[in-house]
């Protein structure tokens, strides 16, 4: 992004998805991670991030990474509950924090970076195998 005094505003929403199913237990790598989308060309802010289990799920960690090809960073974690799946209960909604371990939202929104001829990609884990999967939604705007 070319430096200006005007100010930047998001430009395209986007949501972006993924089911994780298995086990991540490294934290410097993206091996069991899986991608969520990449960042937009002039960078993007994260505004909302959440999980949902697709089955009964034990007690897991959910972990968010953003990666520029070569390093791995470990921007966000959460806590997700244990719950068994039931036809009568509604199924508990994980919220992602950022680093600081505040609650990423319009408000306070976690800044992506876009650096020329680099790409970052946002990456989702957890720390147990699901084979049902858990559902890691996120909503971002393009700056």
């Amino acid at each position: 992004m070319s430096v200006t005094n005007t100010p930047a505003f998001g430009q395209t929403p986007r949501k972006l998805n993924a089911v994780l199913t298995a086990a991540k237990t490294t934290y410097n790598d993206t091996a069991n991670a899986v991608p969520l989308g990449t960042t937009g060309p002039n960078g993007s802010l994260l505004v909302k991030i959440g999980a949902l289990p697709r089955a009964t799920v034990t007690a897991t960690q959910i972990q968010l990474y953003l990666s520029d090809g070569t390093n791995v960073f470990l921007i966000g974690s959460a806590a997700m509950a244990a719950y068994t799946m039931s036809a009568t209960t509604a199924i508990p909604a994980t919220t992602i924090l950022d680093v600081n371990g505040n609650q990423i939202t319009d408000q306070n929104p976690m800044y992506l970076p876009a650096t020329a001829g680099t790409t970052y990609t946002l990456y989702a884990a957890a720390g147990v195998a699901l084979a049902g999967g858990i559902v890691v939604t996120a909503e971002v705007i393009d700056l």
